[in-house]
C-alpha cells in the first residue's frame, strides 16, 4: 500500500469517528441497553469497542476477557492513551455486537486478581505476555455505574 493510500484510508477511518484497527475513533454509536440487564459474557473473550472520556469521546477496538462473570480490559504494562483517560474519569461505553453499555472501570491493582486474569489472557493467545510478571499493570474490572 503506498503512504497517499494509507494516508487515505486513515481520512476515510477518522472521518467516520469509529475506531479503525488500530485507529482510535470518537463517539459509539449503538442501542444503549442496561448494563445490569444486559450485559453478561460468558466465560470468555472476544472484540469489542471501548469508548472513553466522554467530554470528548475517545474509542479504541479491544479485546475484552471475562473471567468468573467479570469483565476486563488490559493495556498490560503500557499506560495507553484510554488507560489514561480512565485513570481521569472511570466512565465508560463498551460496545459489543452493536450493543452498547454504559459501564464503569475500576483499576485492578490487586495481584491475586491479576493472576487469575492472566491465566485467562495467556489461554488466548501465545503471543501474550503475562500480567503477574509486569511491575506495573493497566488492567481495569467494567462493572455497572
Amino acid at each position: 500500500m503506498s503512504a497517499r493510500s494509507a494516508v487515505l484510508l486513515a481520512c476515510v477511518a477518522l472521518a467516520c469517528r469509529e475506531p479503525f484497527s488500530v485507529l482510535p475513533g470518537g463517539k459509539l454509536e449503538g442501542e444503549l441497553r442496561p448494563a445490569g440487564a444486559g450485559f453478561s459474557p460468558a466465560d470468555g473473550f472476544g472484540t469489542a469497542q471501548l469508548e472513553t472520556r466522554p467530554e470528548d469521546p475517545y474509542s479504541v477496538n479491544i479485546t475484552y476477557t471475562v473471567v468468573n462473570g467479570r469483565s476486563y480490559v488490559n493495556a498490560g504494562d503500557t499506560e495507553t492513551t484510554w488507560a489514561k483517560n480512565l485513570n481521569a474519569d472511570r466512565r465508560v461505553r463498551l460496545r459489543v455486537d452493536g450493543a452498547l453499555y454504559e459501564l464503569r472501570a475500576e483499576r485492578v491493582t490487586d495481584r491475586e486478581e491479576i493472576a487469575v486474569f492472566g491465566k485467562a489472557w495467556l489461554s488466548q493467545s501465545s503471543t501474550r505476555k503475562d500480567p503477574a510478571r509486569f511491575d506495573e499493570v493497566w488492567l481495569y474490572r467494567l462493572g455497572e455505574r
